[in-house]
């Protein structure tokens, strides 16, 4: 594979459709579509427009990249589910890129990055050192071995305070990140959802069908 392959980069794992297009080592398409919902329909056909935007084609690509979360349980696993089945189809690497590690790329550490995770959680996680990421809440933060962080993402201002850090901006837009991250990242394994809550769906209260053979 070439040392600078095109990436075509997406992500779902939020309420948007979001696709970016690395070639040369610089962007050179894009789309970014706010959705709550609609994302299955909507994604391939949105990554069509951003090949045609620059005049390339499915074979034109080197590698895909998408967003793997932590978020939307439902658009994480349609990113990650649209990854692997174009690689296949295409024959080139698929990589996953959570979308903690993108928020906070460009930046020196060390790096505190977070999401909304709902219902008063947060996701975070430190770069620069790398540690692996959490989920928790605002009274239960975890203590962390960094000194005066880079505070970037949801909440930013209150956990700089709390760390003793600063507050900055995501350098790039998300799928921008995925790409410039997916360009070099190893592509020999596949990616798979980064999931830091359990689901919230219900067990049915009726028995499943009996599925005859």
């Amino acid at each position: 594979m070439s040392p600078d392959p095109t990436v075509l980069a997406f992500d779902t794992s939020v309420a948007h459709c979001a696709a970016a297009l690395l070639c040369g080592g610089r962007i050179i398409a894009q789309r970014h579509e706010e959705m709550a919902k609609g994302q299955a329909e909507r994604l391939i056909p949105l990554l069509e427009e951003v090949l045609a935007d620059a005049a390339l084609g499915w074979s034109d690509l080197g590698r895909i990249a998408c967003g793997i979360g932590p978020g939307n349980f439902t658009g994480i696993r349609m990113s990650v589910s649209a990854a692997r089945g174009l690689a296949l189809s295409l024959g080139i690497p698929a990589v996953g890129v959570s979308s903690l590690a993108a928020q906070a790329h460009g930046l020196s550490g060390p790096v505190l990055s977070s999401l909304d995770a709902r219902r008063g959680a947060l996701y975070l996680q430190v770069f620069g050192p790398e540690t692996p990421p959490v989920m928790c809440s605002g009274d239960t933060l975890p203590d962390l071995a960094m000194s005066r962080p880079s505070c970037v993402g949801h909440d930013s201002a209150a956990l700089a305070a709390h760390y003793g850090g600063c507050v900055v901006a995501p350098p790039y837009p998300l799928a921008h990140a995925i790409a410039f991250i997916g360009a070099t990242a190893p592509g020999d394994t596949r990616p798979a959802p980064l999931y830091l809550r359990a689901p919230d769906a219900a067990p049915p209260r009726d028995p499943a069908p009996v599925i005859l053979p």
